[in-house]
Protein backbone atom coordinates (compact mmCIF):
# COMPACT_ATOMS: atom_id res chain seq x y z
CA UNK A 1 0.00 0.00 0.00
CA UNK A 2 1.12 3.61 -0.89
CA UNK A 3 2.50 5.39 1.73
CA UNK A 4 0.13 8.32 2.97
CA UNK A 5 2.95 10.60 3.48
CA UNK A 6 3.68 10.78 0.11
CA UNK A 7 0.39 10.76 -1.63
CA UNK A 8 -1.66 14.07 -1.84
CA UNK A 9 -4.48 13.72 -3.71
CA UNK A 10 -6.24 16.81 -5.64
CA UNK A 11 -10.42 16.54 -5.13
CA UNK A 12 -12.71 19.32 -6.51
CA UNK A 13 -15.58 18.93 -4.24
CA UNK A 14 -18.64 20.53 -6.08
CA UNK A 15 -21.23 21.02 -3.89
CA UNK A 16 -23.63 24.36 -3.55
CA UNK A 17 -24.90 24.06 0.33
CA UNK A 18 -22.00 25.93 2.31
CA UNK A 19 -23.19 24.20 5.19
CA UNK A 20 -22.13 20.97 3.72
CA UNK A 21 -18.81 22.62 2.16
CA UNK A 22 -17.92 23.38 5.47
CA UNK A 23 -18.58 19.60 7.32
CA UNK A 24 -16.71 18.25 4.12
CA UNK A 25 -13.39 20.58 4.81
CA UNK A 26 -14.00 19.77 8.78
CA UNK A 27 -14.29 15.92 8.03
CA UNK A 28 -10.83 15.96 5.55
CA UNK A 29 -9.22 18.00 8.56
CA UNK A 30 -10.55 15.49 11.42
CA UNK A 31 -8.92 12.40 8.67
CA UNK A 32 -5.70 14.24 8.90
CA UNK A 33 -6.12 14.19 5.07
CA UNK A 34 -2.70 15.24 3.04
CA UNK A 35 -5.65 15.44 -0.08
CA UNK A 36 -6.31 19.16 -1.43
CA UNK A 37 -9.83 20.14 -1.75
CA UNK A 38 -10.32 22.33 -4.05
CA UNK A 39 -14.64 23.77 -3.88
CA UNK A 40 -16.50 24.94 -6.57
CA UNK A 41 -20.32 25.77 -6.04
CA UNK A 42 -22.00 25.05 -9.53
CA UNK A 43 -21.90 23.09 -12.44
CA UNK A 44 -20.81 25.83 -14.59
CA UNK A 45 -17.88 26.50 -12.35
CA UNK A 46 -17.34 22.47 -11.97
CA UNK A 47 -16.65 22.42 -15.83
CA UNK A 48 -14.53 25.50 -15.71
CA UNK A 49 -12.75 23.94 -13.59
CA UNK A 50 -11.80 21.31 -14.65
CA UNK A 51 -10.67 23.26 -18.08
CA UNK A 52 -8.66 24.89 -16.56
CA UNK A 53 -10.77 28.20 -17.93
CA UNK A 54 -10.99 31.30 -17.06
CA UNK A 55 -9.69 32.32 -13.50
CA UNK A 56 -9.43 28.82 -13.09
CA UNK A 57 -6.49 28.69 -15.77
CA UNK A 58 -3.77 27.61 -13.43
CA UNK A 59 -5.75 25.54 -11.03
CA UNK A 60 -4.50 21.64 -10.87
CA UNK A 61 -6.26 18.83 -12.47
CA UNK A 62 -8.19 16.92 -10.02
CA UNK A 63 -7.39 13.22 -9.52
CA UNK A 64 -11.14 13.16 -8.00
CA UNK A 65 -14.29 14.67 -7.91
CA UNK A 66 -16.89 14.48 -5.21
CA UNK A 67 -20.42 15.43 -7.05
CA UNK A 68 -23.04 16.63 -5.54
CA UNK A 69 -26.32 16.34 -8.08
CA UNK A 70 -28.39 18.70 -7.03
CA UNK A 71 -26.60 21.84 -8.61
CA UNK A 72 -27.72 25.30 -9.38
CA UNK A 73 -27.15 26.69 -13.24
CA UNK A 74 -26.07 23.04 -14.76
CA UNK A 75 -26.85 19.53 -13.12
CA UNK A 76 -24.68 17.00 -11.03
CA UNK A 77 -26.17 15.33 -14.10
CA UNK A 78 -24.90 17.23 -16.60
CA UNK A 79 -21.78 17.64 -15.19
CA UNK A 80 -21.07 13.51 -14.90
CA UNK A 81 -22.17 13.16 -18.63
CA UNK A 82 -20.05 16.01 -19.89
CA UNK A 83 -16.94 14.57 -17.45
CA UNK A 84 -17.12 11.51 -19.02
CA UNK A 85 -17.61 12.21 -22.40
CA UNK A 86 -14.63 14.24 -22.78
CA UNK A 87 -11.22 12.50 -23.51
CA UNK A 88 -9.34 14.80 -21.54
CA UNK A 89 -11.17 13.95 -18.13
CA UNK A 90 -13.18 10.96 -18.48
CA UNK A 91 -9.84 8.96 -16.14
CA UNK A 92 -10.84 11.41 -13.55
CA UNK A 93 -13.21 9.28 -10.96
CA UNK A 94 -16.37 10.95 -9.78
CA UNK A 95 -18.11 10.33 -6.65
CA UNK A 96 -20.97 11.02 -6.21
CA UNK A 97 -21.96 12.32 -2.94
CA UNK A 98 -25.79 13.56 -2.14
CA UNK A 99 -28.47 13.77 -0.42
CA UNK A 100 -30.69 11.56 -1.96
CA UNK A 101 -31.12 7.94 -1.89
CA UNK A 102 -33.95 7.29 -4.68
CA UNK A 103 -33.37 4.17 -6.79
CA UNK A 104 -33.82 6.21 -10.06
CA UNK A 105 -30.69 9.14 -8.73
CA UNK A 106 -28.72 5.84 -8.03
CA UNK A 107 -29.25 4.17 -11.31
CA UNK A 108 -29.41 7.52 -13.20
CA UNK A 109 -26.06 8.17 -11.96
CA UNK A 110 -23.95 4.74 -12.86
CA UNK A 111 -26.03 5.42 -16.18
CA UNK A 112 -23.95 7.77 -17.13
CA UNK A 113 -20.69 6.48 -15.59
CA UNK A 114 -20.02 7.90 -12.21
CA UNK A 115 -17.58 5.65 -10.09
CA UNK A 116 -19.01 5.27 -6.57
CA UNK A 117 -22.44 6.63 -5.47
CA UNK A 118 -22.88 7.85 -1.82
CA UNK A 119 -25.67 9.00 0.34
CA UNK A 120 -25.02 11.98 2.52
CA UNK A 121 -25.50 10.29 6.31
CA UNK A 122 -27.77 12.58 7.90
CA UNK A 123 -25.72 12.19 11.21
CA UNK A 124 -22.67 14.15 11.78
CA UNK A 125 -20.50 11.66 13.05
CA UNK A 126 -21.25 9.09 10.01
CA UNK A 127 -20.61 11.46 7.77
CA UNK A 128 -17.15 12.48 8.72
CA UNK A 129 -16.89 8.67 8.92
CA UNK A 130 -17.85 7.96 4.98
CA UNK A 131 -15.89 11.35 4.40
CA UNK A 132 -12.90 10.05 5.86
CA UNK A 133 -13.27 6.39 4.00
CA UNK A 134 -13.93 7.59 0.52
CA UNK A 135 -10.45 9.91 1.06
CA UNK A 136 -8.29 7.37 2.39
CA UNK A 137 -9.87 4.74 -0.26
CA UNK A 138 -8.78 7.11 -3.10
CA UNK A 139 -5.93 8.47 -1.18
CA UNK A 140 -4.32 4.91 -0.16
CA UNK A 141 -5.82 2.32 -1.57
CA UNK A 142 -7.24 3.29 -5.27
CA UNK A 143 -4.09 3.61 -8.26
CA UNK A 144 -5.31 7.34 -9.77
CA UNK A 145 -4.12 8.02 -13.27
CA UNK A 146 -1.78 10.36 -13.00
Amino acid sequence: MPDPQQRSVEILLVEDNPDDVDLTIEAFKESSSQSRLHVVEDGVQALEFLRRQGSYAAVPRPDLILLDLNLPRKSGYEVLAEVKKDPALRSIPVVVLTTSAADADVARSYQLAANCYITKPVDLEAFFSVVSVVDRFWRDVATLPR
